[in-house]
């Protein structure tokens, strides 16, 4: 479950990035256009999320579909995959694209993790709240 909305949050954020570039140079907000801008980085993107969660076998802790480690893997594969699709399909990638396509896709992709990671770390139960210290005097009680 976690797999199916990291991938959704990542093409949504791919699609944030294509509407703002877009905008920033006053081209038309048409669906077609933010989609044909937008998929060459979604398709990377996806691409990005399954080599992320090969990546990291169940032997050391699992694929986390919201850390930072999973959140680089996606925002690099997004970024140059994304740019080599681009340019197959007969667009361009002139380098200031690319610095812009990265720190724009950055923010983007890795803030959203680490909103979902405060989120998490506030709730009730999360893993990374203090455990309840239990005195040997209450422990006994419980036996």
């Amino acid at each position: 479950m976690k797999f199916a909305v990291s991938l959704l949050l990542d093409v949504v954020m791919v699609l944030v990035f294509a509407t703002i570039g877009r905008a920033s140079h006053s081209e038309t907000d048409s669906v077609t256009g933010i989609l044909a801008t937008a998929w060459p980085f979604a398709v990377a993107a996806i691409i990005g999320s399954v080599v992320a969660a090969l990546a990291r076998p169940r032997a050391t802790g699992g694929h986390q579909p919201y850390g930072w480690r999973t959140g680089l893997i996606v925002l690099v594969s997004t970024v140059l995959v994304g740019m080599l699709l681009r340019l197959l399909a007969g667009g361009t990638a002139a380098w200031p694209f690319w610095i812009v396509a990265f720190v724009t896709l950055g923010i983007l992709l890795l803030g959203w993790r680490l909103v979902a990671r405060l989120i998490s770390n506030r709730r009730p139960g999360s893993e990374t709240q203090p455990a309840a210290a239990i005195t040997s005097s209450e422990a006994s009680k419980l036996e």
